[in-house]
């Protein structure tokens, strides 16, 4: 998290809970509060461009399925679940949600962002400072590398790995080495735009999604600046789900045919979007 502070919630959900007091919850909740109440102030008071969306499809999506990473790859779906003892990362046909390839983490990881570059897959954990590299074509495990920090969201550029941590930092990663090249900080006029998390490349931007907020932001890779929100208000009613961490959390992108993809943990669809400027 942020600042070398946990963001808390709900116990036994999510990346919340888990033993912790509750004093910790009480100064988590007041940190999500506070950050989504500065990035509020920075859509009121910035000239950035807001987009909104169309629904143009919607697919079945799994509604166990903690969505962590999310990616379109050969006309099917990739995805990466989370929490411990049923991560996973599975192929899915994208019109049926027939779930086509699956393999299972080890109960002790909790599984995060997904990316492919070139032939192998790259999944990111929660807080085990692991990535586990896979064959793209059969989930054939290759290695496993280590990093510090956090997991939260994984894309890549064609050249570099790129990760969030749940801060505003994103990280450039050999895919070879996973050391850390170099590093970025988003912002919006200096201020830190924090607890980024799923990440998709999208024609030289990097758009993310903003853990617990319903904006997904596009940024500058260069320089990490917030070029633009997109207001995704609306898309599903997650809140009436009943687990209270099924927040919108997952961007897939097809270069090929320029069409975006969402979904959130434990959500029963995949949405194909259109993106247009208010």
């Amino acid at each position: 998290m942020a600042s070398g502070q946990s963001i808390s919630g709900p116990a036994g959900t999510g990346r919340a809970g888990r033993g912790r007091s509750s004093r910790l919850t009480v100064i988590g909740i007041l940190l999500i509060v506070a950050a989504i109440g500065l990035i509020l102030w920075s859509l009121r008071s910035t000239e950035l461009p807001m987009y909104d969306f169309e629904v143009v499809a919607r697919f079945p999506h799994d509604p166990a399925a903690y969505s962590q990473g999310l990616l379109f790859d050969e006309g099917a779906l990739l995805e990466s679940t989370g929490r411990f003892g049923t991560s996973s990362v599975r192929r899915v046909n994208l019109e049926s949600g027939e779930e086509l390839l699956r393999s299972d983490l080890p109960d002790s990881l909790f599984g995060e962002g997904l990316t492919r570059l070139g032939d192998r897959l790259y999944q990111l954990t929660w807080q085990s400072g692991i990535a586990r590299v896979y064959a793209a074509k059969d989930f054939a495990l290759l290695d496993q590398v280590t990093y510090e920090g956090e997991g939260w969201g994984l894309t890549t550029d064609g050249q570099y790995l790129i990760r969030s941590d749940g801060s505003n930092l994103l990280r450039f990663h050999d895919p070879e080495t996973f050391e850390e090249v170099r590093r970025v900080r988003v912002h919006v006029d200096d201020q830190p735009v924090d607890r980024l998390n799923e990440l998709e490349w999208v024609d030289g931007e990097i758009w993310a999604n903003v853990w617990k907020f319903d904006y997904i932001a596009r940024i500058d890779p260069g320089t990490g600046e917030v070029l633009g929100w997109i207001d995704m208000t609306g898309l599903f009613d997650y809140q009436a789900l009943p687990d209270p961490e099924s927040v919108l959390n997952g961007i897939a992108y097809d270069p090929e045919s320029k069409r975006v993809f969402v979904t959130g943990k434990l959500w029963p669809w995949v949405f194909e979007i259109d993106v247009f400027e208010r």
